[in-house]
């Protein structure tokens, strides 16, 4: 069984950070543009390189969506930072109609995502991002699992032409993806081999899909972990050979289940293989106050709650 280390605890929103800073010294079309947050969106240092290419819109959220896709007419590639909420469902009228109505190249990065957002609560948390992005036409959806790799996505997403929604948290999490790495945009990643079941994860939870498949081993269960860091488009062809082997799976992200990865995945082994599956996410509730860890806890999105899915989907084969 393959061994992932932690190189040490970073939060995904400095990978965005790393990955616009990058961007500003490499491709001069890239603009940036901020609702009051540049210091949680770690957007300082693109600001400080290029103030020119900079813009402070304040707390108008709705204001920065529309400003970001007229740019993208004179051909700039606008990339908007503020907090998942505000960067879906407060400004959803106008991403629907200002930019995936249009097809407009603007991407969307929205930091402090899920319940791990954690002390400021369920009116700053959100839930069902995934859900509200993944169901507009055209627009492209990216949910990171750590530094390392949302680094590399938020470099990838400016060579893609067309609206994204470039998902990641708040928290220091394992950093265990390789520095180097190519991002492939609705490419999963195969991190664990097994042909007992299949588990398929996206953000926080695919580290915790990774302990998960440790306890399972150590228990005589082989377990197949998927880095699923694409929802849309989704990489229906690693999801149906997996369980073509293991002919059950478990779908963990930090997320609503009603309209999250779990429910895309359930589509396609409905037209193509119907097939045992669990559900990690969030059933149905907002969050509340609490640490990240307090919550993920509370809320069943940890390897205890895979690890016991696992074996009840298993038993259901």
């Amino acid at each position: 069984m393959k061994k992932y280390t932690d190189s040490g605890k970073k939060d995904t929103r400095s990978g965005f950070g790393a990955g616009l800073t990058e961007l500003g010294k490499t491709n001069e079309d890239v603009v940036a543009l901020c609702a009051d947050l540049t210091g949680s969106l770690k957007m300082d240092e693109f600001k400080a390189n290029h103030p020119e290419r900079f813009f402070q819109v304040g707390i108008a959220e709705a204001n920065m969506m529309g400003i970001a896709a007229g740019m993208t007419i004179g051909g700039k590639i606008p990339f908007t930072g503020t907090f998942a909420n505000f960067s879906t469902g407060r400004v959803y009228d106008q991403i629907r109609q200002s930019i995936a109505y249009s097809h407009k190249n603007v991407k969307i990065c929205a930091s402090h995502a899920g319940l791990t957002l954690g002390e400021d609560g369920a009116t700053h948390q959100i839930l069902e991002d995934i859900g509200l992005m993944k169901m507009l036409p055209g627009m492209t959806v990216i949910n990171t699992c750590d530094y390392n790799q949302t680094k590399a996505a938020t470099i990838a997403i400016a060579e893609h032409k067309g609206p994204v929604y470039l998902r990641f948290g708040r928290p220091k999490v394992a950093n265990f993806t390789a520095e180097d790495q190519s991002f492939e945009i609705g490419k999963a990643v195969h991190l664990q081999e097994g042909n007992d079941v299949t588990i398929v994860a996206t953000g926080h939870l695919v580290w915790e899909a990774l302990q998960a498949a440790e306890t399972l081993n150590e228990q005589g269960i082989s377990a197949e972990v998927i880095n699923i860091h694409t929802i849309k488009p989704l990489d229906n062809e690693a999801i149906l050979n997996s369980v073509g082997k293991t002919k059950c799976i478990v779908t963990a992200e930090e997320h609503n289940f009603l309209g999250g990865l779990g429910e895309s995945v359930s589509r396609v082994l409905a037209e193509n293989a119907p097939t045992p599956q669990e559900f990690i996410a969030t059933q149905d509730t907002f969050g509340e106050s609490g640490t990240p860890e307090q919550l993920m806890n509370k809320y069943g999105l940890n390897a205890e709650a895979i690890v016991k899915a696992a074996k009840k989907v298993i038993a259901r084969k």
